[in-house]
């Protein structure tokens, strides 16, 4: 019977869920369905290949099956800690393609290139152009006293106590209410950014104003989202003080990706802010060997793999 079953191919990041999170259930594939099974052995269907990101908490496991699965129909699989407020790894589903990945760094590369796609971050981010004549670790200052500006009106607005952002990676519980929700937040927003980046083809490590990271580039372009999507949020959750505010803002988020159409936006504002490096993607070499098969056609992304 299996032979008579189409190809499975992934369909376009925009046409997705945002996100889901599992915790404490066994992740296989049994009946030909991505499924999680719990302790009684009850099991929940999953539809994957509608699915940008899928968040793993602790307590869940992942079968070899249920992993290549995910990967074929370009779903990202992310492990993240208790109540979804750190990220741990991620399994990639994309890299089909490399043409995008090479444009990406030669805009890092070159150094005129990336200050102007980071004062197009820049502008994005706050509604009007950066001061001229300012290096990108000046716009970096910059960029810095306004995000805690911000925080600081967003705790007004909502009434919350608002110190700083802080938090312990080693001590997550530690923190206080606004700190954790703000840190779930921007946990649920890194993944879907991250499913869409691989998605398009490009590399999540290779970032302009964040460096050195394995999502450096995720962090650059969430920063262009967060405050306009997911830290309101956080603040809004902060404010009720409820007994589980991480599960709350992350339904919460999970809610406004999918009223606001979040995963649509992603893709053409990458390809928009990189264009304001004014470079053209690199040509491939004239003696470069092309692929000996045909890729097939595919109604995913550019970067997921057929």
């Amino acid at each position: 019977m299996t032979d008579l079953l189409p190809p499975l191919k992934p369909i376009a990041m925009k046409e997705r869920v945002s996100l889901v999170f599992i915790e404490r259930g066994e992740i296989d594939v049994l009946d030909g369905a991505f499924v999680v099974v719990d302790q009684t052995g009850v099991r929940t269907h999953i539809p994957v290949g509608a699915i940008a990101c899928i968040m793993l908490e602790p307590g869940t496991r992942v079968s070899h099956r249920a992993a290549a699965l995910a990967a074929r129909v370009g779903t990202l699989l992310v492990w993240v800690g208790e109540a979804g407020v750190r990220l741990y790894a991620s399994g990639q589903p994309g890299g089909a393609r490399s043409d995008r990945l090479l444009y990406q760094a030669r805009l890092a590369l070159d150094d005129d290139a990336r200050l102007k796609v980071v004062r197009k971050m820049y502008e994005i981010r706050f509604g009007e152009k950066p001061p001229e004549r300012r290096s990108v670790q000046q716009l970096r200052g910059i960029e810095g006293a306004r995000v805690r500006k911000t925080y600081e009106l967003l705790a007004r607005r909502y009434g919350v106590v608002w110190k700083h952002r802080d938090y312990d990676a080693q001590e997550w519980g530690s923190g206080d209410v606004p700190n954790r929700c703000m840190s779930s937040a921007t946990a649920c927003l890194y993944g879907i950014t991250e499913a869409a980046m691989l998605a398009a083809g490009y590399a999540p490590a290779v970032g302009f104003i964040h460096t050195g990271k394995p999502l450096s580039f995720v962090y650059d372009i969430a920063d262009l989202f967060k405050f306009e999507s997911v830290a309101p949020i956080a603040f809004q959750v902060a404010a009720r003080d409820p007994a589980e505010p991480e599960r709350e803002v992350r339904l919460a988020c999970r809610d406004m990706f999918r009223k606001t159409r979040l995963l649509e936006k992603i893709i053409p504002l990458i390809e928009d802010v990189l264009s304001a490096g004014g470079l053209e993607p690199p040509a491939p070499p004239e003696d470069a060997v092309g692929p000996a098969i045909p890729n097939p056609e595919s109604l995913g992304d550019a970067g997921h793999r057929g």
